[in-house]
C-alpha cells in the first residue's frame, strides 16, 4: 500500500471518530506524525529501503475499523496459537501447553528487565510484532496487529466492539462478584492507589475467549471438548502479581511457570479507564518533549496517585492476566492494548524525528533498581523458543526499520 493512500486512510479514520462523536485528538496527532514521518523520509534516507519503502508498508488499524470477518480471521490465528504444541521444553516451564503459552513464558521471565527500563517500549514493540509474525506465519492470518483505541471508549470500554462480549469481540467482562473491597496499588507496602473494584470479577462468560470450565450436566468427552482452546480460552501459567479480588489461583510453583489452569477472569475499571482518556493520551503526546518525562508520564506516577495510561489499560480489563504486570499477555487482548502503546510511541515519535528517532532513557533493571543505564546497542530478546532472534533497540527504534515495516492510521 502506497503511503499516499496510508495518509487517505489515516484522515478518514480521523474523519470517521468525528462522525460517531468519538474524542479523536490522538488521531489527529497520529495523523500530523505519519504526515511529519512522510517528510522527514522524502529527504532522509529509510533505515533499511532493501526491506522497507513507504511504498510496501504494512498498516494496523483500530479493531473499531476492522469488519467483522476482519476480527473473525483475528479471532481464529490467535486461538490456533492457543491448539499449537509449546516449544517450550517442560523442564523449564512444566505448565507450557501451546504456542500461545511461549509467548507468555518470555514475558514472565523477562518481567523485571522490561518494565520501568530503557527498553520497555522497544522490547514490547518487538515483542507485538513477533506475536503479529506468529499469526501470520504459523496460523494463516493474512491482516497486521490491530490496536484498541483506548480513549474512543475510556467512558464505556463495555461498549466497544473489542469489549461488547459479541463473537466478533475478544470477549467482555468478568462475572460479576459482589461485597469485594478495593485493593492497594501497586502493592500493599506501598498503597499510593486504592483500586476499586470493577464491574466483574469473576470469569469470562461471553464472546469467544469465555470460560473454559467444565459443566456437570455433560459427558466426559463433551467436557474435554469444553477444554479445547477451540472453543474457549484457558490460563495455564502464573498468577505472579496479580491486584485482584478475589486472588487468582496460586501457581504450583514460585515462578509461576508450573502448570495452573483456569477461566480467563477480567474485572472491566472505569477508574483505570480515565487514565487512558483521548485528552490525557493526547497530554502525554504533545507535553512530554523529553523520553524521559514521556516514558515516566506513560508508566505511571504512582506516588502522585497517576496510573499512566499504560497501567491505566492494563488496569481497565483487570482480572489475574489483566492486572499482573508479569503474566498479563496470558490475556489475548494485551497486544491490542500494547499495540495502542506502541501507537503512542510511535505518534511521539514521528511528531519530531529528527531529536526522537533514537531517543533512550532509563536503566537495564528496573522496578525499583534501575541498574546500568541502557544503550541503543543493548540487546533485545524473547528467548530460545518464540522463535525470533535477538535485535539491538536501535534496530527496534523505529516501525520502518530493522525487522519491522509498518504503520499505524
Amino acid at each position: 500500500m502506497k503511503l499516499s493512500n496510508v495518509l487517505s486512510m489515516a484522515l478518514a479514520s480521523t474523519t470517521g471518530a468525528k462522525s460517531i462523536g468519538k474524542p479523536n485528538e490522538v488521531d489527529d496527532l497520529a495523523a500530523e506524525g505519519l504526515h511529519r514521518m512522510q517528510a522527514y523520509y522524502s529527504e532522509n534516507p529509510l533505515p533499511s529501503p532493501e526491506k522497507c519503502t513507504l511504498d510496501n508498508v504494512a498498516v494496523r488499524r483500530d479493531w473499531s475499523a476492522l469488519s467483522k470477518q476482519e476480527r473473525r480471521s483475528y479471532i481464529k490465528a490467535v486461538k490456533c496459537l492457543a491448539k499449537l504444541p509449546a516449544k517450550t521444553p517442560a523442564a523449564i516451564a512444566s505448565g507450557a501447553r501451546s504456542r500461545y503459552d511461549d509467548l507468555v513464558i518470555t514475558h514472565i521471565q523477562q518481567a523485571f528487565t522490561i518494565h520501568g527500563t530503557a527498553n520497555f517500549l522497544t522490547w514490547h514493540r518487538y515483542y507485538t510484532w513477533a506475536f503479529e509474525q506468529m499469526l501470520r506465519s504459523e496460523c494463516g492470518y493474512k491482516g497486521y496487529q490491530p490496536y484498541y483505541n483506548w480513549g474512543h471508549w475510556a467512558d464505556n470500554p463495555k461498549a466497544s466492539p473489542f469489549f461488547d462480549g459479541s463473537d466478533t469481540s475478544m470477549s467482555g467482562d468478568g462475572a460479576y462478584i459482589a461485597n469485594r473491597s478495593s485493593v492497594c496499588f501497586p502493592s500493599t507496602e506501598q498503597c499510593y492507589i486504592q483500586l476499586q473494584p470493577g464491574s466483574g470479577g469473576g470469569c469470562v462468560t461471553s464472546g469467544p475467549f469465555k470460560e473454559y470450565a467444565t459443566a456437570s450436566h455433560l459427558s466426559s468427552s463433551q467436557q474435554s471438548q469444553l477444554l479445547t482452546p477451540s472453543s474457549s480460552w484457558k490460563i495455564n501459567l502464573g498468577p505472579l502479581a496479580a491486584v485482584s479480588l478475589p486472588p487468582p489461583t496460586p501457581n504450583p510453583q514460585p515462578n509461576g511457570l508450573g502448570y495452573n489452569p483456569r477461566c480467563l477472569s477480567r474485572d472491566i475499571s472505569l477508574q483505570s479507564s480515565a487514565e487512558t482518556r483521548d485528552s490525557v493520551v493526547a497530554a502525554l503526546i504533545k507535553d512530554n518533549t523529553t523520553i524521559t518525562s514521556f516514558q515516566t508520564v506513560l508508566g505511571g506516577e504512582f506516588a502522585q496517585g497517576k496510573m499512566g495510561p499504560h497501567v491505566g489499560g492494563h488496569n481497565t480489563i483487570g482480572g489475574d492476566a489483566g492486572s499482573d504486570f508479569i503474566n498479563s499477555p496470558a490475556d489475548p487482548a494485551f497486544f491490542a492494548h500494547h499495540a495502542m502503546v506502541d501507537r503512542v510511541y510511535w505518534t511521539w515519535q514521528n511528531l519530531d524525528l529528527e531529536s526522537r528517532k533514537e531517543a533512550i532513557a532509563g536503566g537495564t533493571s528496573g522496578v525499583g533498581d534501575p541498574g546500568e543505564a541502557g544503550t541503543l546497542e543493548d540487546v533485545i530478546t524473547l528467548g530460545e523458543w518464540v522463535g525470533v532472534g535477538n535485535v539491538t533497540i536501535r534496530e527496534a527504534m523505529s516501525t520502518v526499520g530493522g525487522p519491522f515495516c509498518y504503520v499505524y492510521v
